[in-house]
């Protein structure tokens, strides 16, 4: 499975097995989440085997179970989009590595033993990590124009890029966000869960065919 197959076939799970990740997809999740924290200057941490975050409220109101892995995005504060756009290419990576995943936003039950915090640094959120019970389910998605702007006809490399961009998961699946193809090459965006989103849009449309513009 390639990374745009991944955008395609990954949904939100929060039910998982209980069967431990195996240990070459737990060196191949390290690996890159080494290369990540080295080249996004985060501490993004893989948490195995620890499953008092999700319990309690998690369980009632977030609806989780079998919840004993997961990432800790770690980073320092005010770099959410760079946790989004790292932390979205390791759960595609999960996905290609026959793992299921569920970004978490809302408070989990803190194991300050399990992983560490540095100075400057901030918990930005949590991605659960495992075996499925199930796949998910793709909920709805609003029409992939409700989510662009542009005054040219729109490119092939930027449809693709649009079409991946509308899969990323967001906070309670507003997807608040809008692109703007600013000209040929170059595209624009409006904030919010902005780095997943990017990620996405790169996978799909190639990161060859087009440049950010600088905010």
């Amino acid at each position: 499975m390639t990374l745009q197959e991944a955008i395609v076939a990954r949904h939100s799970v929060r039910q998982y097995q209980e069967k431990p990740i195996e240990a070459t997809v737990i060196d191949r999740l390290n690996e890159e989440i080494a290369r990540c924290n080295k080249e996004g200057g985060l501490h993004i941490q893989l948490v195995l085997d620890e499953p008092n975050a999700f319990t309690g409220g998690m369980v009632k109101y977030g609806k989780f179970k079998g919840v004993r892995n997961y990432l800790a995005m770690v980073g320092p504060k005010g770099a959410d989009e760079a946790i989004g756009y790292y932390g979205q290419h390791l759960v595609l990576l999960a996905q290609t590595l026959g793992l299921n995943s569920c970004w978490v936003g809302m408070s989990v039950g803190k194991q300050p033993d399990r992983y560490q915090v540095a100075a400057g640094e901030k918990m930005h959120c949590v991605v659960a990590l495992g075996y499925g019970a199930n796949q998910g389910v793709q909920h709805p998605m609003r029409p992939m124009e409700k989510f662009i702007k542009a005054s040219m006809p729109l490119p092939d490399w930027f449809r693709r890029g649009m079409e991946a961009a509308v899969l990323a998961p967001t906070a309670v699946h507003q997807q608040r966000f809008e692109f703007e193809l600013v000209d040929d090459h170059t595209v624009g965006w409006a904030k919010l869960d902005l780095g997943i989103v990017k990620y996405n849009f790169e996978v799909a449309a190639g990161k060859e065919n087009f440049a950010w513009k600088k905010a």
